[in-house]
């Protein structure tokens, strides 16, 4: 490692980036282990090389006798599940996180819980190498009805397009899994995305219990609509859902259909949501709740929005159309700020609206989503429950 990133790998950082490394060119094949050392040649960690965006490879240990092995990640998984052993015994939910990455000590593998079915990411071809022993750890540990794998590795650091079964049972799709008791129609083996996105679990919980009742609420970049399903769950007055793809209009229905709530009682619209907020303004429209939850970067035919610079814009925009009194959801899963940065975008985009505002609460991953205090990147969720006032 150069001189200048010794110290972070001694305070135990987990991410192997490229520029920490003085002698890249004995890195030759992927999934090889290799050590960490200074310039002097003592010993700093050791990890695993493996080209993905966030860098080349991760720290699996930093004790130089450790050997990395099955009985490793056998270990690292069989902690990680007990860890969720509440989630495991609770009915009313039956889809969650059980491995988040670095938080539970393996960069790179992400693995995620569909009532009896598990879910494995793969983040580079390094971490693929290792995967027969993920497959063993997580018989032995996880009693799995089966194991699906979504490989996120091409040339562009994005989804294989593949069949994702890998071993055990073939589920049945749609396979209906609960959140809190709200159900979600997961298929598994549909390409990158599942049907839900698990760390926004306890703001849909929040949304329905606490703010949802009696209220107007217009969900943007809606995705397959579980927002507006923990609305309506919640007490509702009607949801609006907007979102640019074609197939949301369909999951949405799904969603709202399999939960017993009338589909066509709701809102749902397939349309770019910057054209819907011209639109809205256009018309006079306002509502007591607006979900913003867009992805960190996006791209339509005449926007290309970016979370670290346009999102006091996208506010101010949900400003224009929320009723005084009523609540601005805002969420982002960019990780390059923290939540001091994403209030002062808050902060900013009512300033320049000339409004005024109260926090009422906000919330980061859920405890599935482990993260580690050596690694502040890994906790990317920043979500701000913002009260309009007069």
């Amino acid at each position: 490692m150069k001189k200048d990133f010794t110290k972070i790998f001694r305070s135990r950082y987990p991410l192997i980036n490229n520029d920490a490394i003085q002698n890249p060119d004995v890195l030759k094949e992927e999934g090889n282990i290799i050590d960490l050392v200074d310039e002097k040649g003592n010993f700093l960690a050791k990890g695993y090389y493996g080209i993905q965006n966030k860098g080349r490879g991760w720290v699996l240990s930093f004790n130089q006798n450790e050997v990395i092995d099955q009985a490793f990640f056998e270990k690292k998984i069989k902690v990680a599940l007990t860890e969720r052993k509440a989630l495991f015994e609770d009915p009313d939910t039956t889809a969650f996180r059980v491995f988040n990455g670095g938080g539970d000590g393996i960069g790179g593998l992400i693995i995620d819980y569909y009532d009896g079915y598990y879910v494995m990411s793969w983040y580079s071809e390094g971490i693929y190498k290792f995967k027969e022993y993920v497959i063993q750890s997580l018989t032995n540990a996880g009693d799995p009805r089966g194991i699906y794998e979504k490989k996120r590795f091409d040339s562009k650091g994005t989804y294989i397009e593949d069949d994702d079964f890998v071993t055990g049972e073939r589920a049945s799709f749609p396979l209906i899994v609960k959140e809190n008791g709200i159900k979600f129609a997961i298929y598994l083996n549909d390409g990158a995305m599942v049907g839900v996105f698990l760390d926004q679990r306890d703001v849909r919980q929040t949304i329905r219990d606490k703010y949802a009742n009696g209220k107007s609420v217009l969900n943007t970049f809606s995705y397959t609509g579980a927002f507006s399903v923990a609305a309506a769950l919640g007490g509702a007055t009607k949801t609006t859902s907007v979102d640019l793809a074609n197939r949301s209009k369909a999951k949405t229905i799904e969603h709202f259909s399999i939960n017993e709530i009338d589909y066509e009682a709701q809102d749902i619209i397939v349309e770019d949501v910057f054209h819907y907020f011209k639109y809205a303004v256009k018309k006079q429209l306002a509502f007591d709740m607006v979900i913003l939850d867009p992805p960190s970067f996006a791209r339509s035919k005449k926007h290309t929005f970016s979370a670290g610079k346009d999102y006091p814009e996208l506010l101010k925009q949900a400003i224009s159309i929320t009723n005084n009194n009523g609540v601005i959801v805002a969420s982002t899963n960019c990780s390059t700020f923290g939540m001091k940065k994403f209030k002062s975008f808050i902060e900013k985009a009512f300033k320049e609206t000339g409004g005024k505002y109260s926090i009422l609460e906000e919330y980061s991953l859920p405890s599935d989503f482990k993260t580690s205090k050596d690694f502040k990147e890994g906790n990317y969720l920043k979500v701000v429950f913002i009260k309009k006032i007069n």
